[in-house]
């Protein structure tokens, strides 16, 4: 039967490298009096097991529903309904500019689990072009498959984003390993469909912040040079 393993990216694979924060955006509008209601682009993603269907139906309808609930935001912080479609624009185009880096431990650890024949996948919480990202951090073609939740209509811990990702790459839950930086997305949803989930806690990117509690068919890593010894373990 095969064996895998299913990544997270942002925090897990790699880390936003340079970015316009949003702030520099509402400045540069003449509305920075704005700003600090706006907060910056993740405050306003989708939440955690949203579902948009609907919305991802196609690229085009993705992208109109990502504009339309950035505007909606826009405008109940104050932004003037002739200013908001110019605003929106300009902070979606400095969001999806983010550079993304991918951490020092990221592609040695793949590379060694498709030479151990482990199928390797992403899952993750991210904008339509995912491929794009993998391939600006440099790790393009490592993967089976990579499901973003913008195509997958729903998002992560919505049990049927892994079921999708296990599908596409021939995995049963309990032979695939979860691993990620985040408790309910990467952690308590691949749990919930069966597949064990290894929590990555860097502690240098953690620093002041809470250990969540040990649980069964959950381990803890400090660094995804881990990963493999516990995959050959589990699976």
């Amino acid at each position: 039967m095969p064996r895998g393993v299913v990544f997270d990216f942002n925090g897990t694979l790699a880390r936003p490298g340079a970015w316009r924060s949003h702030r520099e955006v509402f400045a540069r509008h003449g509305l920075a009096e704005l700003a600090a209601a706006w907060g910056e682009s993740w405050d306003h993603s989708p939440a955690d097991g949203e579902c948009h269907e609907d919305a991802s139906r196609t690229e085009r309808t993705y992208r109109r529903w990502e504009l339309s609930r950035w505007r909606t935001h826009a405008v109940r912080c104050g932004v003037p309904e002739s200013r908001a479609d110019a605003l929106v624009a300009d902070l979606d185009r400095e969001t999806k500019a983010m550079t993304m880096q991918r951490y020092a431990d990221a592609l040695p650890t793949l590379t060694e689990l498709r030479r151990r024949g482990f199928r390797t996948a992403v899952c993750s919480n991210w904008h339509w072009d995912l491929d794009a990202a993998l391939r600006e951090s440099g790790l393009d073609g490592q993967f089976t498959v990579a499901v973003t939740s913008a195509r997958a209509g729903m998002r992560k811990p919505d049990p049927r984003i892994y079921r999708a990702t296990l599908g596409a790459c021939g995995l049963v839950p309990e032979k695939a390993l979860f691993v990620g930086d985040m408790w309910g997305p990467d952690v308590a949803g691949p749990r919930a469909i069966g597949m064990p989930a290894a929590l990555l806690w860097r502690a240098a990117e953690r620093a002041g912040q809470t250990l969540p509690p040990r649980a069964s068919a959950v381990w803890r890593i400090g660094g995804l040079d881990e990963v493999v010894p516990l995959a050959r373990e589990l699976l």
